[in-house]
């Protein structure tokens, strides 16, 4: 029998109550997709807490390192149309 270790590592997202984002609850070991949901809803929703809940393979991730965080969003920086401050508001808008 193989042990849990040779099983995929699965990323869990659950969302909590109906119009919040998913957020990311843990990670477990599952063989499939089918069984990964199953513990998930096992381990991550015990006191029926969520109403939706993702699995993802670990492998499918791809994220950005914390140690390029600078230069990675570095270009952001250079868009001044994005920040709300480059705009002027007349004075009669209100509640803007």
């Amino acid at each position: 029998m193989s042990s849990s270790t040779d099983w995929p590592l699965w990323e869990v997202f659950v969302r909590s109550r109906r119009g919040l984002s998913h957020t990311h609850a843990g990670s477990l070991h599952a063989p499939d997709a089918e069984m990964a949901l199953r513990n998930a809803r096992d381990l991550y929703t015990r006191r029926s807490e969520g109403v939706s809940i993702w699995v993802v393979p670990s492998t499918a991730v791809t994220a950005s390192s914390p140690d390029e965080k600078d230069p990675f969003f570095e270009p952001a920086a250079d868009k001044p149309y994005r920040h709300p401050t480059f705009y002027e508001i007349p004075d009669g808008v209100k509640h803007l």
